[in-house]
C-alpha cells in the first residue's frame, strides 16, 4: 500500500443539476495507484471527486453537492481517514488556481 499524507477533494466542474450517469464516472483508478489529479501531490494522496461545482451557466463556481452527495463524501472521507489517519484533508484549489471543488473542505472536514 502507497504511503498517503493527502486526501484532496475535487468537483467535476458539471453544471448544477446535469445528469452524470454513472458509466462516466467510473473511470477512477485502484487505491493502491497514484492518482493524475493534482500535480505535485499524486504519488502521496488520494483524489476524492463528487459530480457538480459550477452553476447552470457552466462558468460561475458553487457547492452544488445535494445533501446524499455530502453524506457519501462525509462517508468515503471517514473511511479514508480510517485507512490512513496521517493524512490531512485538502480542496484541490490550495494547490492549484482554480476553484475546485467549490467549497471549503480543508475547513468542513478539518474535525475528521
Amino acid at each position: 500500500m502507497r504511503s498517503i499524507n493527502e486526501i484532496i477533494v475535487h468537483c467535476s466542474a458539471t453544471r448544477e443539476g446535469q445528469h452524470i450517469p454513472v458509466e462516466t464516472i467510473k473511470k477512477g483508478r485502484d487505491i493502491d495507484k497514484s492518482g493524475a489529479h493534482t500535480k505535485g501531490h499524486n504519488r502521496n494522496s488520494i483524489g476524492i471527486c463528487y459530480c457538480g461545482g459550477v452553476e447552470t451557466d457552466g462558468k460561475t463556481p458553487k457547492d452544488t453537492r445535494t445533501e446524499v452527495q455530502k453524506e457519501s463524501l462525509l462517508h468515503v472521507l471517514k473511511t479514508l481517514m480510517a485507512m490512513f489517519p496521517l493524512a490531512t484533508i485538502y480542496s484541490h484549489n490550495e494547490f492549484a488556481n482554480k476553484a475546485c471543488p467549490s467549497f471549503d473542505a480543508t475547513k468542513e472536514y478539518e474535525d475528521l
